[in-house]
């Protein structure tokens, strides 16, 4: 037996010895005087129910007569006790009034004292069995500060480098760490030490539990797995327990890879002092993790492994070096590395002639990994639901067009709302063609989708894009803009269906002048906090130290260049009024028009853009 497991077995021990006092504890100070005190009655009173013929039955034992009475007489029967006092004429008394009555046989000793104790118990013993066993105990009571952690054999995780797409640049950073696991002698006797920690950061389905699984598949070494919310539970020192639990597996083990997927649920940073502080459990439970990742030798191969997307919530002391030494950005995809997720996701699906692969890598540009995935398989969908052999390129399209902007609604539209969405969608459709910045139309519907829309515009870009000049964000501002311009150009009024576009084209000017500087008024200051930015979105709020006069001066900016951008997509409409009213009625008669239509409505000479985001109504 190891030392690890005396501890354990100790521990046990004195628990279960520490559970047995308490019961005899509770049993004799509390349960049994509970018990006496709620029946127990004189003596004399017992002489006078006796009397007056109110007892049916009697118990005479050595210390306690216990008599029931109303049995006979249909009233609620009650039982009551009292304590003899050496009455030589009681059977006598007892006969005379024809009452039954027993003696009880004495304590029979330690046995049945034992059993009176355990008794009471026994429900509470099974209610604790069944909380341990649902908080992961495996039926072993004392078995919650266990580490959690699934141990999967490197070659039994199934992944390598070969099953993940779009990483080049993170699997050049890995790869030196696989090389390390595989022949640590090349490093050591350079003086070179083992990473103690890699934390992988991106936005959500980019892979990053995937990296990790390929990497231990790549090392051929164990691979330890569990997520931050595993290690906190209701009890106080449970986290820092399994932390430690975890780390001596580890040793065991080593070389392995431990993975801890969403570490923010622990590493987030700890409260500075005078502020008021509610997670010291989650605290303890960071604490023992710094001290573990710290107090590793250079040389035992361990490496943690983790995952956010959360970065700029973890504790500074998680991240300085010794710990977390390398940060590795898991960034959404480039076309290159769409077309290789397309290829790995596609090998069991059968594709008709003409789909095109690299088109598909081209059009879905910012794409995560996840998304990719679930367009392949939304597409396979679309082939069965329609009777297809093989996925088709018009299943890839409708897969698109469903993750992107829904699934469409079958009940048709009113025919005032279809043609004032259909001037509407038009609008955006007709701004979007004649800007030279935008990105190519590449449908255009008035069918309504689950996600609120009554109709849409699908974008999609032909290339990756990294940075926005100020015209360009300005046309993505009128073409947001150009379904409300159709709508006051032929109506002469607005309506609802503009809200959505209001609000993004509101948000893209405030970051125009907040965050990138775009305004000759307020000049190249930003005004939003310094962590503006964010892997689960953006931060739009002003810092509070701004004056009442720079924030009146931000919103009268951002209604400038929005009113501008308004004036803009109504001006273009008026000019190419006879190309909105054409594509107004060509979307009512076929309900969908392709990017190849709008083109054609145009007269102006523009080619027609090689065709993601909706603009909807």
């Amino acid at each position: 037996m190891n030392l690890r497991q005396r501890r354990q077995t100790q521990f046990s021990f004195v628990y279960v010895l520490v559970a047995i006092a308490l019961m005899w504890l509770f049993n004799e100070f509390i349960f049994r005087p509970f018990i006496i005190q709620r029946t127990q009655v004189s003596y004399d009173q017992f002489r006078e129910d006796l009397e007056q013929g109110r007892i049916d039955e009697v118990v005479l034992g050595e210390d306690l007569i216990i008599y029931v009475m109303g049995a006979e007489e249909g009233e609620s029967l009650e039982v009551r006790n009292t304590v003899p006092v050496g009455d030589r004429e009681l059977i006598s008394d007892l006969l005379a009034q024809g009452v039954t009555f027993r003696a009880r046989a004495p304590s029979s000793g330690l046995l049945t004292t034992l059993l009176g104790w355990l008794i009471p118990f026994i429900p509470l013993l099974i209610i604790w069995y069944l909380i341990f066993q649902r908080m992961g105990g495996g039926g072993n009571l004392l078995s919650f500060g266990k580490s959690r952690a699934q141990e999967i054999s490197g070659e039994m995780t199934g992944v390598t480098f070969e099953n993940v797409g779009g990483i080049n640049e993170v699997e050049v950073e890995l790869k030196e760490i696989i090389d390390f696991l595989k022949h640590p002698e090349r490093f050591t006797k350079m003086g070179a030490k083992l990473p103690k920690g890699v934390l992988l950061v991106g936005p959500p389905g980019t892979g990053k539990t995937l990296v990790a699984k390929a990497t231990a598949g790549e090392a051929g070494v164990p691979f330890f797995s569990l997520s931050g919310s595993d290690f906190v539970e209701m009890f106080v020192g449970v986290g820092a327990a399994r932390v430690r639990d975890l780390f001596e597996q580890a040793k065991e083990k080593a070389p392995c890879i431990v993975f801890i997927d969403e570490i923010d649920a622990i590493g987030q940073a700890r409260a500075q002092a005078g502020v008021v502080q509610m997670h010291d459990e989650r605290e303890q439970t960071l604490n023992q993790l710094l001290t573990e990742m710290d107090g590793f030798d250079p040389n035992t191969g361990v490496i943690i492994m983790a995952a956010t997307n959360r970065p700029e919530v973890l504790d500074k002391a998680l991240l300085r070096p010794g710990r977390f030494d390398r940060q590795i950005q898991v960034t959404p995809p480039s076309e290159g590395g769409r077309l290789q997720i397309l290829k790995i996701h596609i090998r069991d699906v059968p594709l008709a002639d003409g789909v095109d692969l690299e088109r598909l890598a081209q059009i879905t540009a910012g794409f995560s990994g996840a998304d990719l995935a679930n367009i392949v398989n939304e597409a396979a969908l679309m082939a069965v639901r329609h009777g297809h052999d093989k996925v088709t390129s018009a299943d890839f399209d409708l897969a698109i067009e469903r993750v992107v902007a829904g699934l469409q609604r079958k009940e048709p539209l009113g025919e005032e709302l279809r043609r004032k969405v259909a001037y509407h969608e038009g609008g955006h459709a007709l701004v979007a063609a004649l800007l030279p910045h935008t990105e190519p139309v590449h449908k255009v519907s008035i069918i309504p989708t689950t996600k609120g829309a009554l109709g849409y515009t699908l974008q999609m870009p032909d290339e990756d894009r990294y940075l926005m000049g100020e015209a360009t964000l300005k046309e993505r501002l009128v073409v947001l803009l150009g379904g409300r311009a159709a709508e006051m150009l032929v109506f002469d009024e607005v309506s609802t269906g503009a809200a959505n576009d209001l609000e993004r084209a509101t948000d893209i000017a405030r970051r125009m002048i907040t965050e990138f500087g775009m305004s000759e008024v307020l000049g190249p200051v930003r005004y939003t906090p310094p962590a503006g930015f964010g892997y689960l979105g953006t931060q739009t709020g002003l810092r509070q130290d701004l004056s009442p006069e720079t924030t009146a001066k931000v919103d009268s900016e951002v209604r400038k260049i929005v009113s501008e951008a308004q004036g803009r997509a109504l001006e273009l409409l008026k000019t190419h009024r006879e190309g909105l009213e054409h594509l107004a009625q060509l979307l009512q008669a076929n309900e969908v028009v392709t990017g190849e239509e709008v083109y054609a409505t145009l007269d102006s000479g523009i080619k027609p853009k090689i065709a993601a985001k909706p603009t909807s109504a």
